[in-house]
């Protein structure tokens, strides 16, 4: 019906703006309504006055909110993360099971429908909201994950390994919000072996590339086995828009 007295009506017409195309719709909307049935008395307008608004209740004082759901682990860093933002929870939540309820404004954390955690919700991907109440202090199930713990794990893999964690826990608020990072170069040892993750981390701390990404990279273009970089070397750009000399070696010799 709505099809044929409105859409039918208005298909031919060009409107330059929303407000236009809304009273044109709310125009025939009326008529609609107040178009008399064919086998029955009255009309829809007449019912609904009849019959419907009095039965109505009031709005919720709130409108309705989107969000989205998804359920996370939790890190050895006590945060979870929900797109590319980490946020901490109470440390002792250590490896549970929550869920994320995310709207555009916040972004809560919940433990069997009660809710552990609460932050404004932060775009920034990579980076981290940490609350200073949910810091571990001396909980016996967190002493065995610290910074000097995480070093001297690192210096199982070499010196400049160890160095490059030490550096990369002194570079962030938190020394916790660098332990992803720190794990990651520490687990590429099992794909390339502790010789070669050594020699990327002391190629990656003399470009000043103090990230895992960058170990990564280093490690997968084979670039620990060059030696010292020379002065002119600096640490890649990391940005999504950046493509790398890598891809546009992929074009050498195509026409154009």
């Amino acid at each position: 019906m709505v099809q044929r007295w409105i859409l039918a009506k208005l298909r031919n017409r060009v409107f330059f703006s929303l407000v236009e195309l809304n009273g044109a719709i709310r125009e025939l909307l009326e008529r609609l309504n107040e178009r008399p049935f064919r086998k029955l008395p009255g009309s829809r307008k007449a019912l609904f006055e009849t019959l419907d608004k009095s039965a109505l209740r009031r709005l919720p004082e709130q409108p309705y909110e989107y969000a989205e759901w998804k359920k996370v682990k939790v890190n050895i860093d006590y945060h979870v993360e929900y797109d590319g933002h980490y946020y901490s929870v109470p440390h002792h939540l250590f490896r549970k099971q929550l869920e994320i309820r995310a709207t555009a404004e916040t972004v809560e954390c919940l433990r069997e429908g009660r809710r552990v955690a609460s932050h404004r919700r932060n775009y920034v991907k990579g980076g981290h909201t940490t609350l200073p109440e949910h810091m571990p202090s001396s909980h016996r199930r967190y002493a065995d994950w610290n910074p000097s713990r995480m070093i001297s794990w690192a210096n199982e893999t070499g010196p400049h390994t160890a160095k490059l964690v030490e550096q990369i826990l002194a570079s962030r608020p938190h020394p916790e919000q660098g332990f992803r990072s720190c794990l990651g170069i520490m687990r590429l040892a099992k794909s390339y072996g502790a010789e070669r993750v050594e020699s990327a981390c002391e190629r990656a701390l003399a470009i000043k590339a103090m990230s895992y990404k960058s170990v990564k990279s280093i490690l997968e273009n084979r670039l620990d086995g060059k030696g010292s970089p020379g002065k002119e070397e600096e640490a890649p750009i990391e940005h999504a828009n950046v493509r790398g000399p890598a891809y546009y070696g992929r074009e050498v010799g195509r026409p154009c």
